[in-house]
């Protein structure tokens, strides 16, 4: 097997930019055409050709594409059906297109990376039905020439039974199912030993399951994927992050505001997507993570994130009334004074207490009191804090109440 999937993989920073600056337009003149042309009114595509060049543009929530879908179903004019092989639905619920031309959802990169060959039989035990992961990664392992039984999901029994009649060598699924099935099968008496690369997704991988499958012969890396977008990034053998994949761009941006982090600060992933058939620009996925700067051991260029590490949906309900990151976002932008802020929120045994802290050289607290209840429509105490006091967290509301 080569070691890279294809040449992007390896692209030089000055070979990716200017391959970006003719793809990234093109790509924003088909967004101009759907429903997210609005937010997109008066932009020159033909100016947007760098990760940078998108800072300006707004973010697309999936509330807005659920909104938008409910009003002009099934896909809210985010993209055309008639032009799909299918249609998926996602908890929400949310409705996604998908094609069978290669490597539409661009898994084939990942499970390049985790091993795969033509001479692999996978079983397949993610959905099939309603959401597209099944379909994800059979589009994938087709691209590479695998041979796929589509197990799909549940009946543990029969899944080890049939993964040892026809040689099962690589499994795809949650991290955990996996276990499930190699247990059931020792137990059965079965010779489970061909299996020697899981490709997961969809659930955490604990570093104690990881070794577990190290232990029995297993190789095991995942990847981070949405209905939505495909394929986003994905672990190598170099075990040092997740690398981007080549089709998307990736920012990591201050939940609620769209404004990139610095790297190494935890924020919101954002991503645009340059799949023709379905052009989302700053997709708002609602995972947190952060960069890692460098360039990764195995060899590839591309940016790498540190994979999930938490969610940016951090509203919480203060005195019967939600506080949201957008909120935060609002103050910053009306007082360009403030450089950073953080809500904080505590019980003093009897009421919920509210503090908001300000980075800013501005020196009186009064001078916000207003605006804070303006805009979060709650009474609060202000704290002002040196630049770079806040911890880089990604949390710009942190409940501290003791909830249990």
């Amino acid at each position: 097997m080569t070691k890279y999937y294809d040449a992007l993989e390896t692209r030089s920073a000055d070979q990716r930019a200017n391959d970006l600056a003719i793809a990234l337009p093109a790509q924003i003149a088909r967004a101009q055409t759907t429903a997210q042309s609005a937010g997109l009114a008066g932009i020159d595509g033909a100016k947007i050709t760098s990760a940078d060049d998108l800072v300006g543009l707004p973010v697309l929530r999936k509330s807005a594409l659920s909104s938008a879908q409910k009003k002009h179903p099934p896909l809210g004019g985010y993209g055309d059906v008639s032009a799909a092989r299918h249609v998926f639905q996602s908890p929400g619920p949310i409705y996604e297109i998908g094609n069978t031309s290669p490597d539409w959802w661009r898994f084939g990169r990942y499970m390049h990376a985790a091993g795969l060959t033509a001479d692999d039989i996978v079983q397949n035990t993610f959905s099939y039905h309603f959401t597209p992961a099944g379909m994800m990664f059979e589009n994938g392992a087709a691209a590479i020439g695998a041979t796929i039984f589509p197990a799909g999901t549940g009946q543990t029994e029969q899944q080890a039974r049939v993964a040892a009649d026809i040689g099962v060598t690589a499994y795809a699924g949650t991290p955990d199912f996996l276990k499930m099935i190699l247990e059931k099968g020792d137990a059965l008496g079965l010779d489970l030993s061909k299996i020697t690369k899981s490709m997961v997704s969809g659930g955490p991988l604990f570093p104690q399951l990881r070794q577990y499958y190290i232990d029995r012969g297993i190789s095991c890396l995942q990847c981070y994927a949405t209905a939505d977008l495909g394929h986003i990034a994905y672990e190598t053998d170099a075990m040092d992050g997740m690398i981007v994949d080549e089709g998307v761009i990736v920012e990591i941006v201050t939940p609620g505001t769209g404004i990139p982090v610095a790297p190494g600060e935890i924020g919101e992933v954002v991503v645009t997507t340059l799949n023709p058939d379905y052009p989302l620009i700053r997709f708002a996925t609602g995972d947190m993570s952060s960069i890692i700067t460098g360039v990764s051991p195995c060899g590839r260029t591309n940016m790498r994130i540190a994979g999930w590490q938490g969610r940016a949906d951090q509203a919480t309900k203060v005195k019967g009334m939600f506080v949201r990151p957008e909120q935060v976002a609002t103050l910053i932008e009306r007082h360009p004074e403030i450089h950073k802020a953080r809500i904080e929120v505590t019980h003093d045994g009897s009421t919920d207490n509210m503090t908001v802290r300000l980075e800013t050289d501005h020196s009186d607290e009064k001078h916000f009191e207003n605006a804070v209840r303006d805009v979060l429509k709650l009474r609060a105490e202000i704290e002002i804090v040196a630049k770079d006091a806040l911890p880089k967290d990604g949390l710009v509301i942190q409940d501290k109440r003791d909830l249990t």
